[in-house]
């Protein structure tokens, strides 16, 4: 039986070319256009655009790791602090992140949402510090099995700048 890809033997120049994050770099971009897009058409403000760019961020993402959830939870596992635990929030994370992005999408309780996306996204930055201060060598598992990269500054960036823009999302709705 082969094993998962979280598990295989790294190419050591894994991740080290910009072109290794492509598959990331333009699901940034297109949440980002699309999120600028809506709000124009809806002649909405810069919260909302970020709203929409969160929103379809964190769909694209949870459905990438529906994809295959065991792969996804196997590599997740390695690095959450909860996943660890328990393998169930393994499996539950993209469901989490598709209600979270949902959530932005459709502007529903936003204070609920900001405070959510704080706390999961943060508690995970902490999970990625810790795996990157043992350096823990696996794949990323953040954009399901489409990205062959290792788990790196990259997801950290990504968790804490989903965590700074709900933060300044919801300090500019107060």
């Amino acid at each position: 039986m082969a094993k998962d890809p979280a598990f295989k033997k790294q190419d050591e120049n894994r991740g080290t070319e910009i072109a290794d994050y492509w598959p990331l770099f333009s699901l940034i971009l297109v949440s980002l256009l699309a999120g600028v897009a809506i709000a124009v058409s809806t002649r909405g403000d810069m919260i909302a655009g970020m709203h929409y760019a969160m929103g379809f961020f964190l769909c694209v993402f949870a459905l990438l790791k529906l994809f295959h959830p065991t792969a996804f939870a196997d590599g997740f596992e390695m690095y959450d602090l909860l996943a660890k635990r328990s393998r169930l929030y393994g499996y539950l994370y993209p469901v989490i992140e598709l209600i979270l992005g949902l959530g932005f999408l459709s502007m529903l309780f936003p204070q609920v949402v900001y405070a959510a996306t704080i706390l999961i996204l943060g508690f995970g930055a902490i999970g990625v510090i810790s795996a990157l201060r043992r350096g823990l060598d696996i794949n990323c598992p953040c954009m399901g099995s489409i990205l062959d990269v290792p788990l790196s500054t990259v997801t950290l960036t990504e968790d804490l700048g989903m965590v700074v823009m709900a933060i300044i999302m919801w300090s500019m709705r107060l």
